[in-house]
């Protein structure tokens, strides 16, 4: 069963369980939403045509996210003048999922469960990236670090120091002892001094 529906000012053809993206509609994400304005319904071979809209038909929809969607330009230039401004917009819009029709005596009603994750966050997932605290609402609490005691951090880690760095000046020491010292290099005689001698 399938039904067309009019919001925002357009029309669209929906489903049980299709996603739908409108113009922005109020309401919070899990809000349910429902569309009066169905122009059309269509079961089968059967069609119920409204005039223009059909009396007590109602589709049922739950509110996913409200968004802003992708920017559009506006650019405006008048040639040979040295005039151009660029602008941008970003239209909000509303992500929904049908979940019934009702209408003609007949229903049809979607036996899924709806999932509120936005799509900022479908996108993170997608790229294997960290999601941020400010788009996931519901975030679980950093677990909080263990400290030690200052002295009983700081004994060890002197301790290491300790044994660690004997070691190496030993080591320094007995290479130059073993190396001849380098002898510096005498300054280059240019072909004057050497004409000279």
């Amino acid at each position: 069963m399938y039904a067309v529906i009019k919001t925002g000012g357009k029309q669209y053809r929906v489903q049980p369980g299709d996603v739908l993206v409108v113009e922005r509609l109020d309401g919070d994400p899990g809000a349910a939403v429902s569309f009066g304005d169905v122009l059309m319904l269509g079961d089968g071979e059967q069609v119920f045509v409204g005039a223009p809209m059909l009396a007590g038909a109602k589709v049922s929809a739950t509110l996913i996210e409200t968004r802003k969607g992708l920017k559009v330009k506006i650019f405006k230039k008048t040639r040979r003048q040295g005039y151009r401004r660029t602008r941008g917009h970003r239209q909000f819009e509303t992500v929904l999922r049908v979940t019934g029709i009702d209408g003609e005596g007949k229903s049809a009603k979607w036996e899924g469960t709806v999932d509120l994750t936005t799509k900022a966050v479908l996108n993170a997932r997608a790229r294997n990236l960290k999601l941020p605290e400010t788009v996931v609402g519901d975030a679980p609490a950093k677990p909080q670090k263990k400290t030690a005691p200052k002295a009983e951090a700081a004994a060890p880690a002197q301790a290491a120091k300790a044994k660690a760095s004997p070691k190496p000046k030993a080591a320094a020491a007995e290479g130059a002892e073993k190396k001849p010292a380098a002898k510096k290099a005498a300054p280059k005689k240019s072909a004057k001094d050497a004409a000279d001698e």
